[in-house]
């Protein structure tokens, strides 16, 4: 692969389709990030991969504003120099692949553009066809063209083919079906490590660690690849790196088996197309079926040195708690700040106030000083996701977990004191429902080890 400079300005002769790849890449990174900075920097605002689009729609329905103007004029100048060296390469592309130059158009079309690229990243040269003397409809002589022969070439075709599914299947459940389901989750990534290896060992049969590693690979990038292009935050990503690695791994192991055998490049052609269905069918048809969430129930306890009509006191309203120190809320994970309520009854409306919002719970029943039990009819975000932007608002972060109801069971004990018991029901919509429990579970656990003890050191120091 032979990478020049002047790829980037001269409109004559071909370039192939590694170095194609190569500049759209690296140019597509500087881009974005130089118009983040100079949005941040000189702008005050934030940018995301999802701008560009909207930006787009916004000048075509009106004119700017004056300080709209300038914003706008900034980026289309920034844009410029990437506008001719992106028009450049795409021509030349389409020269050494042997199509009309007058496609370059597509270049310009929203969306379109992404698989425009692709494809052009796919194809082999005009020249490459002929050598090959390919019949119509050899689709595994187009295969042997089109995937490298070198370890490297066919590692980065396997990895790039399977990053482009993966963003697409991703956008498609969360963003356009929102679900978060066991296709995403557990489908995805296993097709991501099964397709990425059977690629890299297309043509001669890879050992098994060098398999495991290009599934690794594609795992992480994907992780990356969506928090690069602000689709997701880093804290739900790590979370959901343990199970997708694990089922990455899982489907590159699977793919050693197959590409070992000699067998299964004769009918590479319908395996490759029927396993590229097999998310967005399955993703069609888990929101179909919208299956119902079980609900969960976390409780936790703690002992308080004073009497149950103390303890009630502070349970039903507390005082501002301290900053947390707790590293789970330092990440980002919302966190209770006070609770207040208003009235004395059943029918009561008790406002307990997070760091992303509130939850409001009207009382449903109050038995002083024993029970106070309540539903729950607004639930802030769970969490301010990390990001590198300004914000990122992902689709879990509204409805995909939901409390329900809760309550504080107090019980006198025999030597003056009070065990303080906390009981939170709730439901997921993230499947499979046991790995996510996990985390939802140990994180409201920790919730109510903070509310516990901020109303245990209130009651005994009064």
């Amino acid at each position: 692969m032979k990478i020049k400079l002047s790829d980037l300005w001269r409109w004559d002769g071909t370039i192939d389709r590694g170095p194609f790849l190569f500049w759209g890449v690296l140019l597509f990174a500087v881009k974005f990030n130089a118009d983040r900075l100079v949005s941040w920097f000189l702008f005050g605002r934030g940018w995301s991969i999802f701008d560009y689009q909207r930006a787009g729609e916004f000048l075509w329905r009106t004119l700017p504003s004056a300080g709209d103007g300038v914003y706008y004029s900034t980026l289309v100048a920034l844009a410029l120099p990437f506008l001719w060296a992106g028009v450049v390469l795409t021509l030349r592309r389409l020269r050494s692949a042997g199509l009309p130059l007058w496609l370059v158009i597509l270049f310009f079309a929203p969306v379109i553009k992404l698989v425009f690229f692709a494809v052009l990243c796919i194809l082999p040269s005009k020249q490459e066809r002929l050598d090959r003397q390919l019949a119509p409809g050899d689709i595994k002589g187009m295969l042997r063209l089109i995937i490298p022969r070198n370890p490297v070439g066919s590692a980065l075709m396997g990895i790039f083919l399977t990053l482009v599914l993966a963003l697409a299947a991703t956008w498609l459940s969360a963003k356009v079906l929102r679900e978060y389901g066991w296709s995403l989750f557990v489908g995805l990534p296993f097709i991501m490590g099964f397709v990425s290896v059977l690629i890299y060992g297309y043509h001669q049969p890879r050992e098994l660690r060098s398999c495991l590693q290009i599934a690794f690979c594609t795992i992480v990038l994907a992780g990356a690849g969506l928090l690069l292009v602000a689709f997701e935050g880093l804290i739900c990503l790590i979370m959901a790196a343990p199970l997708a690695i694990g089922i990455g791994l899982a489907g590159g192991a699977v793919a050693y088996v197959i590409q070992s055998r000699s067998w299964w490049q004769g009918h590479s052609g319908c395996l490759f197309g029927t396993v590229m269905l097999v998310a967005p069918v399955s993703m069609g048809i888990e929101h179909a079926q919208s299956p119902q969430p079980p609900l969960l129930e976390v409780k936790t306890a703690v002992e308080v040195n004073a009497q149950p009509e103390t303890v009630w006191t502070n349970v039903v309203a507390f005082s501002e708690l301290p900053p947390p120190r707790e590293w789970l809320f330092l990440i980002g994970i919302a966190y209770p700040v006070r609770a207040e309520i208003q009235g004395t009854a059943a029918g009561a409306v008790r406002h307990c106030n997070f760091s992303t919002g509130a939850f409001v719970e009207p009382i449903e029943v109050w038995d002083a000083p024993r029970l106070l039990k309540f539903s729950v009819t607004t639930n802030p975000a769970p969490m301010q996701e990390w990001t590198p932007y300004q914000d990122v608002h992902p689709p879990h972060l509204e409805g995909f977990l939901e409390s329900k109801g809760g309550q504080f069971h107090l019980i006198r004990l025999p030597d003056g004191r009070t065990r303080l018991e906390g009981t939170t029901w709730y439901h997921h919509r993230m499947w499979p429902v046991w790995y996510w429990q996990m985390w939802s579970d140990f994180i409201i656990h920790r919730i109510h080890l903070r509310v516990l003890r901020h109303v245990k050191q209130l009651s005994e120091k009064a």
